[in-house]
């Protein structure tokens, strides 16, 4: 029994020494490495600016868009569960989910108002952004970065706007892949490769699934590790120093 509570203890101190390998962090070295040897504090730089722990700095735009990328993750996925990516059984599936899935109606609804609400957060976000110049030396390649996201996430909206496969979605694809052929010179190509074809019909349906449900997230989940890679390499939120005394 007193060998057991012995391994028992050992093992515990050996899980333990492996997620937190430094002590109370109570001196600049200590709290460097705790830093730099922690999965989740890793994330963050060793030093931020004061001025940038201020919620009015930036209103939390970037993590609340994070927040939503992922609840359009999980509510997508239950609808995987029981939608049919199909020009005869879309409609339908979609109002089975509505009226016979249990909270079917609830999760549809996130996933839309999530949706809606990923775009305006991103805007907003790089709004925030430029207004306050993060968008200036050494961030200017992240800047880039999240202007991929905010394409990606303009993407991932307009291909799921098909999936219900109803009058309005047949109709404003159709109208948004016209516009897209008048690109110049890929426009076309651009259009029939959207299409599947001349026309908006299965091969469009699945094509749109697709992009929606594995291409486009996957790119943004890559994309928004490196876009949180790059922020905690430059230093963290772009802010000048408060001096002691203000604020």
């Amino acid at each position: 029994m007193a060998q057991s509570k012995l391994v028992k203890g050992l093992t515990h101190s050996r899980v333990w020494r492996s997620l937190f390998r430094h002590g109370w962090p109570d001196n600049p070295l200590d709290r460097s490495l705790t830093m730099t040897s922690n999965i989740f504090f890793h994330l963050h730089p060793v030093k931020v600016s004061r001025k940038s722990l201020r919620w009015q700095y930036s209103f939390g735009l970037g993590v609340v868009a994070t927040i939503l990328y992922g609840v359009l993750i999980f509510t997508g996925v239950l609808l995987m569960f029981y939608y049919v990516p199909s020009v005869e059984r879309a409609y339908p599936s979609m109002k089975e989910i509505q009226l016979s899935v249990p909270l079917g109606q609830f999760t549809r609804n996130m996933h839309r108002w999530a949706a809606h609400g990923m775009v305006l957060v991103v805007i907003l976000h790089m709004v925030r952004v430029f207004y306050t110049g993060a968008y200036k030396p050494p961030r200017q390649f992240n800047w880039v970065i999240g202007v991929i996201l905010l394409l990606f996430t303009l993407g991932a909206s307009f291909t799921g706007y098909l999936l219900p496969w109803d009058q309005l979605s047949f109709w404003a694809i159709t109208v948004g892949t016209n516009i897209a052929s008048y690109a110049p010179g890929a426009g076309p190509v651009m259009r029939e490769i959207l299409l599947g074809g001349t026309e908006v019909g299965q091969d469009t349906l699945i094509r749109f699934y697709t992009l929606h449900i594995a291409l486009l997230p996957l790119s943004l989940a890559l994309v928004v590790s490196l876009h949180l890679w790059r922020v905690r390499k430059d230093g963290g939120l772009a802010a000048t120093e408060v001096p002691d005394g203000e604020g």
